[in-house]
C-alpha cells in the first residue's frame, strides 16, 4: 500500500473529484442524502458563491495510490474574524475512508495553511460557516438527516480526536411529532394573549418571498447576534439563499410574531425535501423536475425548523408559546407533516431548549463542533 499524497486542489477535474468523494465513500449507507452536486461546487468556488466575498478558502485532495480516499477544506471566514475580533480558521467539507494516516494528513495541510495565514486556532467542521451546514454527527445515527443538516459515519469522531481536535460546543436537534398535545397552562398563557389583539401572527406573503425572507433573516440576525458563533449574512449570502429557499417554502411554516402589527419574531420551517434528494441522486435536471411533481405529496413527510427568534426586549412576553398554539393547529389541519426536526440549538442555550422540551419535543441527534489551538508562528526574521 501506497503512502497518503495530500495536494491542494487545482483545476476542474480535481474539483469534480472533491465533489465526487462522497458517492464512494457513502455507497449503501441507506441513511446518506446526496447533495445537488452543483450546488456543492457553486458554494466552493470562489466568484460563484457571495460567501467568498469575505472569505478565503484551500481544498486538499487525500490520494493513496492515485485514488482519491479523502478531503478537507481550510476556510478563513473574514466575516466571523472581524466580528468577534478573532483569528478563527476553520476547517469544513471533512470526508474520508476510515483510516488515521489520511485524517492525520488532510488535517496538517489545512492547519499549515491556516497558520500561514496568521490563524490562531481551528473550529469545525463549517460548511463554510454557522450559516451553513455545521457540525459532526456524534449522536442519532438511525435516521436520515433532515434538510440542510450533516451526516457522517460514526467512525469520523474518533479520527477528528486522534488529530488532535476537543469539543469545543454541542448542537441539539429536537423531534416533535404532530399530534403530541401541548401543556394546558401552554395553551392558555398563548389565547390569552392572542385575545387581547396586540400579538398576532403574519404568515409569509407568497408574491414576495423574497422581502419577507429578507426580513426574517433581519430580526433573527438581532435576535442571535450575541449567540456563540452567530455571524451575520451579507445581502448577497441571503439573496443567493433564498433563491433556493422560497421554491419550497409552506407559507404557513413561515410567519412573524408581530406585537401591534410590529414584526418582532420570527419563526421559518421548511418542508423536509431530503427524500426527494435522495431521488435525484445529486442531479437537478428535467428528470429531477418530473420527480419533484410526481413524488412530492408522497415522498415530502416531514418539516425542519431552521429559525426561531424574538428580539431581546420582547422575550418575557411568551411569545414562543404563541408560536407552538399557532403551530399545534397549523399541523392539526396539515396532517402530511409526520415529524418536525427543530434545530440546531446550543446545548448550553438553557432557556429555549427547556421551553422545547415542556412543549413535548426531546432532542434526537446531537451535532459537535471541534476546536484545537494552532502553536504560535516565529515573528517574520526569526
Amino acid at each position: 500500500m501506497g503512502a497518503v499524497e495530500v495536494a491542494p486542489v487545482r483545476g476542474r477535474a480535481d474539483l469534480t473529484a472533491f465533489v465526487e468523494l462522497p458517492w464512494a465513500l457513502y455507497k449503501g449507507d441507506p441513511s446518506w442524502v446526496p447533495p445537488i452536486r452543483s450546488d456543492v461546487s457553486t458554494l466552493l468556488t470562489p466568484g460563484e458563491h457571495p460567501f467568498w466575498a469575505h472569505g478565503q478558502r484551500e481544498l486538499f485532495l487525500a490520494r493513496r495510490d492515485g485514488e482519491v480516499v479523502g478531503r478537507i477544506a481550510a476556510i478563513v471566514d473574514g466575516s466571523y474574524n472581524a466580528f468577534h475580533a478573532e483569528k478563527m480558521g476553520s476547517f469544513g467539507f471533512f470526508e474520508s475512508r476510515n483510516d488515521p494516516e489520511v485524517a492525520m494528513a488532510l488535517f496538517a495541510a489545512a492547519e499549515a495553511w491556516l497558520g500561514d495565514r496568521g490563524m490562531e486556532f481551528v473550529r469545525g467542521p463549517l460548511n463554510p460557516s454557522t450559516n451553513y451546514e455545521v457540525g459532526l454527527l456524534v449522536q442519532g445515527f438511525r435516521s436520515p438527516p433532515t434538510l440542510m443538516m450533516t451526516y457522517n459515519p460514526p467512525y469520523y469522531a474518533e479520527l477528528v480526536f486522534l488529530c488532535g481536535f476537543r469539543k469545543e460546543k454541542d448542537l441539539l436537534a429536537f423531534l416533535y411529532r404532530p399530534g403530541a398535545s401541548l401543556p394546558a397552562w401552554a395553551l392558555e398563557v398563548s389565547g390569552r394573549l392572542r385575545e387581547k389583539g396586540e400579538v398576532t401572527i403574519r404568515t409569509a406573503n407568497r408574491r414576495d418571498l423574497d422581502a419577507d425572507l429578507k426580513l426574517m433573516n433581519r430580526i433573527y440576525t438581532e435576535c442571535w447576534s450575541r449567540n456563540w458563533g452567530f455571524v451575520p449574512m451579507t445581502e448577497e449570502e441571503i439573496v443567493a439563499s433564498s433563491g433556493t429557499l422560497k421554491h419550497i417554502v409552506d407559507p404557513d411554516l413561515a410567519f412573524f410574531l408581530c406585537y401591534r402589527d410590529e414584526p418582532v419574531g420570527v419563526c421559518l420551517i421548511l418542508p423536509d425535501v431530503n427524500p426527494l434528494l435522495k431521488r435525484f441522486d445529486g442531479t437537478l435536471g428535467i428528470l429531477a423536475y418530473i420527480k419533484l411533481h410526481l413524488y412530492w405529496s408522497s415522498d415530502v413527510t416531514g418539516a425542519r425548523g431552521l429559525l426561531f427568534g424574538v428580539r431581546e426586549e420582547y422575550r418575557q412576553m411568551g411569545l414562543p408559546l404563541v408560536a407552538f398554539a399557532y403551530l399545534h393547529e397549523v399541523f392539526s389541519r396539515k396532517p402530511q407533516y409526520r415529524y418536525v426536526e427543530v434545530g440546531w440549538n446550543l446545548e448550553d442555550n438553557d432557556s429555549i431548549n427547556a421551553l422545547y422540551r415542556e412543549g413535548g419535543l426531546e432532542p434526537h441527534k446531537r451535532y459537535r463542533i471541534y476546536r484545537k489551538e494552532l502553536p504560535p508562528r516565529p515573528a517574520p526574521g526569526r
